[in-house]
C-alpha cells in the first residue's frame, strides 16, 4: 500500500512540474506580432531601458548605443522607431511577452534561464562581468601594491561578504554560481530594478554600497569617470550580450539576425561602438552636463525663453524646443546657405518685419519664431484638428505659407484630404518636387523640395516624443 501512495505522490509531482513547464511556455508564447504585422504597422517597438549607453538624452538629442544602431535597423527595414521604456529591468521579459514591445534591445546577457523564454539574437558583443570597487581614498599617494593589498583581487576572498545587484540581472546569478563554484556564501544586497547601472556604480562611488557587478565595457566607460574604482577583478569568463524577441516571433528573429551580422562587419558598427563604450572624453563631457537626461530635467540652456514663448503660443515647450533644435541645434550665432540667422533661423525679410535687431539674440530669435508660428497658426484656422493645425504651421515655417496652401489645392486634385497633413497634403508636398505637378496651372509658387517639409515635420514631431519621455513638462 505504501509503494502504491509512494508511487501515486511521484506521478503527482510530475505531473505539476510538467503543468508548470507548459504553463510558463504558455505565458512566453501568448503574445505574437512577428515580422509582417510590425510591417503592415509601420512601426518597431523597441523596448529598452534608460541608461548612459543604451538611450538617453544630451543637448536636445536622443542617443545611446542600441537607440543608434535600432534608428539604422528601422530605417533598413522601411519601418518607424518607438522607443519603449521600462521603468523596472526586472519586468523587460515580462513586458515583451505582453506585446508592450516588439524587440527588447538592451544589453542582455545571453544565460541558459532567460533563453527558456525568450529567443536571443545573434550577440552583439561580447564581455565578461568585473567586480567594481572603491580604492583607498588616498589611493593616490600609495604604490601599486599598498592598493592592491587593501582590495579584493581573487573572488574567494568574496566568500561572507556582501555584493550589491538588481534581482532579476546576469549578475545575481553570476553570484549564485559563483558562491557554488567557491564553496561558500556570497550575499546578495537586492537593489531595485529602476535603479540603472550607472547609478549603481555612483553608489560605489559615494560608499553608500561596498561592491557591485557590471559588463567590463560598461564598468571600463564609468571608470574613466570615477578613477577611484577598481575594475580589475574578474568574476567570469567571456558571456554573449544580445537582443530578445518573443518566441513565436521567428521572422523577426530572423531579420534583426540577418541585419546585425551584416551591419558588425562596417566601420559604422565599431565607431558606434567605441562611442559608447571607448571614448573617455566624450563620457566625460557628457556626464557632467546639465543638459544630460541622466542628470537634470534639461533639455537646453533656453529652457526658460522656450517655456515663456511656447506659453505665449498655447504649446508644450518641449515641442517649441524641438523646432529650436531642428532649426539650429541650439546653436545660437548659426547661419544658413540660404541667409536664416540664429536659434530659430530667421530669414532676414522676416527678421526685418518681425522687428528683430539682433538675429543671434536668443530671447530675440525665440521671440520672433514663435510669433511668426502663431502667425502660420492662425493662417492655417480652417483646419480644426489641434496637432494637424501645428503640423502645418510647421510645414510653413520650413517652406512657406504659400507652398504649403499650394500643396492644399494638388492634394484636393489627387482625392486627398486638404486639412490633414498626414498622409495627405504631406504627400502633396513631396509632388511638388516634380514638374508634372508643380507646372499645373493651378499651382502658383512652383517647385518646392518637398522633402524637407515632409522630412521637417516627422522629425519636430519624432524629437518631440523623446522629449516627453526624458523631461517633464
Amino acid at each position: 500500500m505504501k509503494k502504491i501512495l509512494l508511487l501515486l505522490l511521484l506521478i503527482n509531482i510530475g505531473c505539476q512540474s510538467n503543468s508548470e513547464g507548459n504553463n510558463e511556455k504558455e505565458d512566453s508564447e501568448k503574445f505574437s506580432r512577428d515580422l509582417q504585422d510590425i510591417k503592415e504597422s509601420g512601426k518597431l517597438k523597441a523596448l529598452t531601458i534608460y541608461s548612459g549607453t543604451t538611450y538617453f538624452l544630451y543637448k536636445g538629442r536622443p542617443m545611446g548605443f542600441e537607440y543608434e544602431l535600432l534608428e539604422r535597423m528601422a530605417k533598413d527595414l522601411d519601418v518607424e522607431l518607438e522607443m519603449v521604456i521600462a521603468k523596472d529591468e526586472n519586468d523587460l521579459i515580462k513586458l515583451l511577452q505582453e506585446g508592450e514591445g516588439d524587440l527588447l534591445a538592451y544589453g542582455y546577457t545571453i544565460t541558459e534561464d532567460r533563453k527558456r523564454k525568450i529567443n536571443f539574437t545573434t550577440p552583439l558583443y561580447l564581455s565578461h562581468q568585473v567586480l567594481i570597487q572603491k580604492k583607498p581614498e588616498n589611493w593616490r599617494r600609495m604604490k601599486l601594491h599598498e592598493i592592491k593589498n587593501q582590495l579584493v583581487t581573487n573572488p574567494i576572498e568574496l566568500i561572507n561578504d556582501t555584493i550589491s545587484v538588481k534581482r532579476n540581472s546576469s549578475y545575481a546569478s553570476r553570484i549564485k554560481n559563483l558562491s557554488s563554484e567557491l564553496g561558500g556564501p556570497i550575499i546578495i544586497d537586492t537593489l531595485r530594478g529602476t535603479l540603472s547601472t550607472d547609478k549603481i556604480i555612483k553608489k560605489v562611488v559615494d560608499g553608500d554600497i561596498k561592491f557591485t557587478i557590471a559588463d567590463e565595457n560598461i564598468a571600463f566607460i564609468n571608470s574613466s569617470y570615477y578613477p577611484i574604482l577598481d575594475i580589475s577583478t574578474s568574476l567570469s569568463l567571456s558571456q554573449r550580450i544580445g537582443w530578445a524577441v518573443r518566441k513565436r516571433d521567428t521572422n523577426l528573429l530572423s531579420a534583426v539576425n540577418q541585419w546585425l551580422e551584416k551591419a558588425k562587419k562596417t566601420t559604422d558598427y565599431h565607431v558606434i561602438y567605441n562611442k559608447y563604450f571607448k571614448n573617455k572624453r566624450l563620457y566625460k563631457t557628457r556626464v557632467v552636463s546639465e543638459f544630460y537626461s541622466l542628470n537634470e530635467n534639461k533639455i537646453s540652456p533656453y529652457d526658460d525663453i522656450l517655456k515663456e514663448n511656447a506659453e505665449r503660443i498655447e504649446w508644450d515647450w518641449r515641442l517649441l524646443a524641438s523646432v529650436a533644435y531642428q532649426e539650429s541645434q541650439f546653436k545660437p550665432n548659426r547661419d544658413s546657405w540660404a541667409g536664416a540667422s540664429g536659434l530659430m533661423q530667421i530669414m532676414p525679410a522676416t527678421a526685418r518685419e518681425l522687428g528683430i535687431t539682433d538675429p543671434y539674440n536668443p530671447n530675440q530669435s525665440l521671440k520672433a519664431g514663435a510669433t511668426y508660428l502663431k502667425q502660420m497658426l492662425e493662417s492655417h484656422s480652417n483646419v480644426k484638428d489641434s496637432i494637424q493645425k501645428i503640423k502645418f504651421a510647421l510645414g510653413s515655417y520650413n517652406s512657406g505659407l504659400y507652398h504649403v496652401k499650394d500643396a492644399q489645392k494638388l492634394a484636393e486634385t489627387q482625392g486627398l484630404d486638404p486639412l490633414i497633413w498626414d498622409d495627405n497634403v504631406e504627400l502633396a508636398m513631396l509632388d511638388l518636387s516634380f514638374p508634372e505637378h508643380y507646372n499645373k496651372s493651378f499651382i502658383k509658387y512652383g517647385y518646392v523640395r518637398g522633402e524637407e517639409p515632409y522630412n521637417y515635420v516627422k522629425e519636430i514631431f519624432e524629437r518631440l516624443e523623446h522629449y516627453k519621455r526624458f523631461i517633464d513638462n
